[in-house]
């Protein structure tokens, strides 16, 4: 297939993204009722998280120099097959079969460190920022379309609260089969494939499953490129404090609030919705003209009340709202701001190995914060919110401490 000038490729890979997450929000908020029976239902949806991201505490590093070796295109389309079967196994709906899809659905998850790869392999230096905050405003709009598709499928269908999980997984399934067709259609994006001995992706696993072994590959890096070590520390306080992602639709349904899956579908297309529309706008006209990283520090500083105010709202609708504009005004910017720093570190040699070692950072935050706020949550649904207040009050002391060392290439 011959390539693609860059320009053109940029809309497939949004698009890829774009299904991806339709599919994970999608049936986010039927995920209760996979726990429901069980004891501490709370508990048990936390502790599929955490599962679900700690395994791509080894699946980013492995895809990521798998995409530098056979490049990118191979990985998105291995992602795409592994979402659809993983998907595929929640049917029927059981507690087992949840567990299980969590840990298949997370080991072809870690594709994240491949997307934004490609994304800055075809992206000139004066437009990458733009390009990956687009990618976190793709990531937004995602979110509005996953539990609007739910939403309005349950509405129209009048689909009875027994059977509301089993016709969402089938939609998610029916999504990720054309996701499967998007990845088939792009072009590949990275030049140098020089392919991977088996040998190196058995040291490479063996690396990723070891934290310390990651932490000495990330000072390499760091002694190659230095800010890039910062960087990654920030982005793993970041990913800490935005574990309440996940801790959303539990909180949202099982404590004060009581809403039900149609409610949290309404509420995520807002929040959805207005994060796309900020984004968009701020790293169109605004990301590039402004010093990243004291807009890090403002925007984190600002965003930690807003989560210590989710666990002091009670059972008021209206504050929910409010809560979640100012979420959106400050702490939902930041991530592609960190994106763009890191991508500003890489060279097209190792940046499917950078992105998979930070890829691997963050999950391995992922997964201790949901163990963390599992934990929390047994003895107050709170309790949480002071955990992710904090760290994100731990993003704005690195990012203002940060040399802002500038990248060499």
């Amino acid at each position: 297939m011959p390539a693609l000038p860059p320009d053109r490729r940029l809309p497939l890979l949004y698009a890829i993204i774009l299904v991806d997450v339709i599919v994970g929000a999608a049936v986010g908020p039927v995920l209760p009722e996979f726990v429901r029976g069980l004891r501490q239902p709370q508990l048990w949806l936390s502790v599929g998280t955490g599962v679900f991201l700690g395994v791509q505490l080894f699946s980013a590093p492995l895809l990521g120099r798998l995409s530098d070796g056979y490049g990118r295109r191979p990985i998105f389309i291995i992602s795409a097959v592994g979402t659809l079967l993983a998907n595929a196994l929640l049917l029927p709906v059981r507690a087992g079969l949840y567990f299980v899809n969590r840990v298949s659905d997370g080991l072809t998850n870690g594709m994240y460190a491949t997307v934004r790869s490609a994304i800055t392999d075809i992206s000139p230096p004066e437009r990458l920022f733009r390009n990956l905050g687009i990618e976190g405003a793709i990531i937004s709009l995602g979110f509005v379309l996953g539990p609007m598709a739910s939403g309005l499928m349950l509405t129209f269908l009048q689909v009875p609260p027994a059977q509301q999980a089993t016709y969402v997984v089938r939609l998610a399934v029916a999504l990720a089969a054309l996701n499967i067709g998007l990845s088939l259609w792009l072009p590949e994006t990275h030049a140098g494939r020089g392919g991977v001995r088996g040998v190196e992706l058995h040291a490479e696993l063996a690396r990723s499953v070891n934290p310390l072994t990651l932490w000495a590959r990330l000072r390499e890096k760091n002694a190659q490129n230095p800010g890039v070590r910062r960087i990654v520390l920030t982005q793993v306080a970041l990913t800490l404090s935005t574990g309440y992602y996940f801790y959303f639709v539990p909180f949202a349904s099982l404590g004060p609030l009581h809403l039900d899956a149609r409610q949290i579908s309404y509420f995520f297309m807002f929040f959805g919705a207005l994060s796309v529309g900020l984004n968009y706008v701020f790293y169109s006209y605004f990301a590039d003209r402004i010093n990243q990283r004291r807009a890090i520090v403002w925007l984190a500083a600002l965003g930690a009340p807003v989560l210590a105010g989710y666990g002091l709202m009670g059972t008021s609708k209206v504050a929910l709202y409010v809560l979640v504009t100012l979420d959106c005004l400050t702490l939902s910017l930041i991530q592609g701001l960190l994106e763009g720093r890191l991508a500003r570190h890489t060279t097209e040699a190792d940046r499917g190995e950078i992105f998979g070692l930070n890829q691997a950072f963050q999950s391995l935050a992922s997964f201790g914060t949901a163990l963390v706020f599992g934990g929390l949550s047994v003895l107050d649904l709170r309790l949480p919110w002071a955990w992710f207040a904090l760290c994100l009050a731990a993003v704005a002391g690195l990012a203002a401490t940060d040399r802002d060392i500038k990248s060499p290439h």
